[in-house]
């Protein structure tokens, strides 16, 4: 027996706290889970389905196909405007007559409840009719068509567009004659990559006025095609109207990501230690 006297002051050791069961933290899991991913697609990104073939090869879709699932930043317009050449989808406008696909739902309340579920994740048909196309005019733009060369003209220029695919189905691959159209501001001109199957700004509403697009509609940018794998791919811009911007201004990502490393690293490690247990 030890002849030392016990110091009542010694902290005595803390018992470990005992873990839930697994069955009890699945539905807390479940809970995080389902409001984390409402807050992602209300304000960060969401998943939509392509419907149709407008803009193919860029984006696959067809009706009654899978088509392709591509990511949506939501962010993005928060803090500049949409560009010439961006890919985007948006809500369709009130003057637009053709709609690209027809969303069907079980007569099942719960069957219903599950497609909706499977729509915001991209895994079935939405219920909403947004659409997707690219821009090819922004406010206080002309666009018109076309040049000698079969070419879109903006502001009197061609545009740049090496994504333009010719269903040779559909005829001759000519574009249809229109404008020349000046763009309200707050308004977009869109039009498919699959430049003479598509329902756009040519030909939505009777085309002219009807047919653009208020830049309040805009949803997001399409960022990424990630269903199915052997798609995966990004969606990059391609800047129609301008040449390609100097080597300082394309590496400014790199250049922040590489500023905000070290502050993110430091805060990192500045948390773990206030969080560690003594």
């Amino acid at each position: 027996m030890s002849d030392q006297p016990l110091d009542e002051d010694e902290p005595k050791p803390r018992k470990s706290k005992k873990k839930r069961p697994f069955w009890q933290e699945l539905p807390i899991l479940i809970a995080v889970a389902l409001v984390l991913t409402f807050l992602i697609q209300t304000f960060l990104a969401r998943v939509f389905v392509i419907p149709s073939a407008s803009m193919e090869q860029t984006l696959h879709g067809c009706p009654g196909c899978y088509g392709d699932r591509v990511l949506v930043d939501k962010l993005v317009y928060t803090f500049g405007e949409p560009e010439a050449g961006e890919v985007v989808v948006f809500k369709r406008p009130a003057t637009w007559n053709r709609p690209e696909f027809t969303s069907s739902r079980s007569d099942n309340v719960v069957v219903s409840w599950l497609e909706s579920i499977g729509g915001l994740f991209g895994l079935a048909a939405p219920d909403e009719d947004d659409v997707v196309k690219r821009i090819a005019a922004v406010g206080g733009q002309t666009i018109e068509c076309c040049d000698e060369q079969n070419r879109v003209l903006v502001n009197g220029k061609p545009l740049d567009e090496p994504y333009i695919f010719w269903d040779t189905s559909m005829g001759d691959p000519k574009q249809a004659q229109f404008g020349p159209i000046t763009v309200p501001q707050g308004m977009l001109f869109v039009m498919g990559d699959n430049r003479n199957n598509s329902g756009d700004s040519r030909s939505q509403g009777g085309g002219g006025g009807n047919g653009l697009v208020p830049v309040d509609n805009v949803i997001g940018k399409v960022r990424a095609i990630i269903l199915p794998p052997s798609r995966w791919q990004g969606v990059g811009d391609h800047h129609s109207q301008a040449l390609s911007a100097p080597a300082w201004q394309t590496g400014i990502p790199a250049g922040l990501g590489i500023a905000a490393a070290w502050p993110t690293l430091w805060l990192g490690r500045r948390v773990r230690t206030l969080v560690r247990p003594r």
